[in-house]
């Protein structure tokens, strides 16, 4: 039955207009198939436990639609007595919803094997069951490449289905940890995904945009696997905007192995004069990250992605200042404790984190006061006095945790700067809580903070002063 309704329609053009050839080309452009694959499938995902990382929801929705194409199709592989394969063949493949049958048993085995990958790491044997199904995704992948090239469907359809085929085996060469056919795989769905974002809509080129985004993590970790030292950098940047994505895990322990790898020749750090051993690990890769902070913060391409910069460091700061406090504490030799004045090794080191901790927010705190006045003085109005002042007292707080640190008592120099910037941004804070004075109409008020602020002017100069001579 099947057979007679794919070779029905061929010979109609001619017994029906026999008194022209072109009408024979129109009706075979007309009846091209047409298979937008990935609006499809990320559709399918996200309404079926994807946007919740639940592959088993999604496989179970697949098994239920596989079974209902071939039933409304009458393409079911036998009955309830016997099993007959049927697969789908150019023959067969005159209705679209033919081409869904591969492609939902693509999505189903794909999102079969990304659930055993979840629970391979409790359970390191169902890596093979992985395998095996990602094997037969890719598989399948390429059959659905080859209906779709069959001269039935589109151009659109063709190179949808190619570029779908191309991320399925660079998947499966990942897990195979098969770099380079892995980045080939990726680089050629990615040069497709492209080429079909730059000829379509603007509404519609969003999601291959988005596809090449979640590809391109892929592709620099495979390079880096294949020698590629520069790729680490790029990683780092990736990593902090990768959402459910094949590399999530691979790329934390990646960048945690690099950085433990240039750490171990991180042994000792100067600070104010004094040269202070480094013997802990989390410690060398906390001060790694400390001298990148700067480049990484230059090189983010906007505010957010400079604090989310700011904020990995200072959680850093938080655990390894922890693990200082507990050496610290449970340290029972007496010749480590402070004697006759002097600051140990592991007390100077644990200021200096202290230090670096607090100088950050302070940096951070910065950068967030520049980007509320950058804002407001784009929409041509007065930055709010409450959003800074807050700020300003943060920053007050933390030179004022500086000038306590273990250590330091001794440098006048460094207390000295510690004091001016304090004044400093105390004639800040005092001229934006006078600015919100003026919005409460309260002018006694007014009057009395501004002449504080002027007393913090003139006492800034005083102390100027003094640091030149």
């Amino acid at each position: 039955m099947a057979a007679e309704d794919v070779d029905g329609p061929s010979p109609t053009p001619e017994t029906n207009k026999p008194s022209t050839t072109q009408p024979s080309d129109k009706p075979a452009t007309k009846n091209l198939l047409s298979l937008e694959i990935l609006p499809l499938i990320k559709d399918a995902q996200q309404q079926h436990g994807l946007r919740h990382g639940d592959f088993q929801r999604y496989r179970s929705y697949c098994s239920r639609r596989l079974r209902r194409l071939r039933k409304s199709l009458h393409f079911c592989q036998g009955n309830r007595h016997k099993f007959q394969k049927k697969r789908v063949s150019t023959e067969v493949l005159t209705d679209v919803r033919f081409l869904y049958i591969p492609l939902v048993s693509i999505e189903r085995a794909w999102s079969y094997a990304m659930q055993l990958k979840q629970e391979a790491n409790t359970e390191p044997r169902k890596r093979f069951h992985l395998i095996s199904r990602l094997f037969k995704a890719a598989h399948t992948a390429t059959e659905l490449e080859t209906l779709c090239q069959s001269g039935k469907c589109d151009a659109r359809t063709t190179l949808e289905a190619k570029a779908y085929t191309e991320w399925m085996h660079g998947t499966l060469q990942f897990e195979l940890k098969n770099w380079h056919l892995a980045m080939e795989h990726f680089h050629n769905a990615e040069t497709i995904y492209e080429k079909l974002a730059l000829a379509l809509s603007d509404d519609e080129k969003i999601l291959y945009q988005q596809r090449v985004e979640e590809i391109a993590p892929n592709i620099r970790y495979c390079a880096y696997k294949v020698g590629d030292e520069s790729a680490i950098q790029d990683l780092k940047n990736m990593r902090r905007t990768v959402g459910e994505d094949l590399l999530a895990e691979k790329l934390d322990s990646l960048i945690a192995q690099t950085q433990e790898k240039q750490a171990a020749t991180l042994s000792e750090v100067t600070w104010k004069g004094r040269t202070i051993p480094v013997k802990q690990e989390k410690v060398r890769v906390l001060l790694l990250n400390a001298q990148e902070c700067e480049n990484e913060v230059n090189r983010a391409s906007d505010v957010d992605a400079k604090v989310s910069v700011y904020e990995s460091l200072l959680l850093e700061c938080k655990d390894v200042l922890q693990l200082l406090r507990d050496e610290l504490q449970s340290d029972a030799n007496p010749r480590n404790r402070i004697a006759d004045g002097h600051t140990t090794s592991l007390q100077y080191l644990y200021s200096y984190v202290a230090y670096l901790r607090l100088s950050k927010t302070i940096e951070r705190n910065l950068l967030l006061v520049s980007n509320i006045k950058n804002k407001h003085k784009s929409a041509a109005k007065e930055a709010k006095p409450q959003d800074l002042i807050r700020m300003y007292e943060t920053i007050i707080q933390c030179l004022s945790e500086m000038e306590q640190l273990p250590g330091v008592a001794d440098d006048s120099a460094f207390l000295q700067t510690i004091y001016t910037q304090t004044v400093a941004y105390k004639a800040f804070r005092c001229y934006y809580i006078g600015e919100t004075f003026v919005g409460a109409k309260k002018w006694v008020e007014t009057v009395a903070i501004f002449e504080r602020c002027s007393k913090y002017i003139r006492e800034i100069g005083r102390a100027s002063c003094r640091e030149r001579v």
